[in-house]
């Protein structure tokens, strides 16, 4: 039997694959300005699915059992929509305020944990996630000034819906992990969105140009650590102990997108991300033992 593992060495590999996930979507936002959101999402899943299937296959992975092969293709699906609406609106919003419309995921799937899994949801976790809705609201009031154009608005509301899409995955995810290994996890959901997309390849795919193939390359490394560092954390704690170290992926964002597009990052950034980042600490606090049951 494997040794427990501890919900902060999970939260810590949660908050691992959060960071590469958004140096990921640095990357993804300049090929989508190039070339568009679909052609960036599906080069990106080829790219994956090269780099992950030799790996598996290295390891003895074998074809996964229709119940495990069901999940992939649910989650592949809706994570593909919900990847597709996110770079789609990422490239018309600047990437601070794109990911703080995402953070409407953590909390939804929250509470979808307790409904479709059964998890108990502790005090701590609700009080954790609260904190960090101030820490959006604080960005929100950041981004007051920032434009409202029409192209603008429709990216907002395309993140919005794929938060949603998102929060479903994430409870999907839990049941992923928990009868396959998160290599597995990572190829197969890149096989699933990849092979959707390439459906519609030839009237809305773009063949990459010789330059694009490095980051093509990087994005596809940073998604596959992403997903294999998220399936293993959800494989070893509750969806509502790491729905909320989604938050930290506004400080990364904050931070990329100023090193990379030059966007500017507020004293409402900081503020914001000092509160998301409290709220998840809060979130992954265990409640006191009471002395009556230590004497015991």
């Amino acid at each position: 039997m494997s040794r427990p593992v501890s919900s902060s060495v999970a939260l810590c590999v949660a908050a691992a694959g959060i960071g590469s996930y958004a140096a990921m979507d640095t990357a993804m936002k300049g090929l989508s300005l190039a070339s568009g959101a679909y052609s960036a999402v599906l080069w990106r899943s080829i790219a994956g699915v090269a780099m992950l299937a030799p790996i598996h296959l290295m390891r003895g992975g074998r074809w996964p059992g229709r119940p495990a092969l069901a999940l992939h293709v649910a989650r592949g699906a809706i994570a593909g929509a919900s990847v597709i609406l996110f770079f789609w609106g990422l490239v018309r919003v600047p990437m601070a305020q794109g990911v703080a419309l995402t953070f409407l995921a953590p909390l939804i799937a929250l509470f979808l944990a307790g409904a479709m899994l059964g998890e108990r949801i502790r005090r701590a976790a609700v009080g954790g996630s609260l904190i960090a809705s101030l820490g959006v609201l604080a960005i929100a009031a950041g981004q007051v000034q920032a434009r409202a154009s029409e192209q603008a608005v429709l990216g907002s509301v395309a993140i919005l819906i794929a938060s949603f899409l998102y929060a479903g995955s994430l409870i999907l995810l839990r049941r992923q992990a928990q009868i396959a290994d998160p290599l597995e996890v990572a190829l197969f959901t890149s096989i699933v969105l990849g092979m959707l997309l390439l459906a519609g390849a030839p009237w809305f795919a773009e063949v990459p140009a010789a330059g694009q193939v490095p980051m093509i390359v990087l994005t596809g490394v940073l998604g596959s650590a992403s997903a294999v560092a998220l399936a293993w954390a959800y494989r070893h704690a509750e969806a509502q102990v790491l729905a909320p170290v989604e938050y930290t992926a506004f400080a990364w964002a904050a931070l990329f997108g100023w090193l990379a597009f030059g966007e500017r990052v507020s004293p409402y950034t900081v503020a914001g991300a000092v509160l998301i980042i409290g709220g998840c600490l809060v979130a992954v606090r265990r409640p006191a033992i009471p002395p009556t049951e230590l004497a015991a």
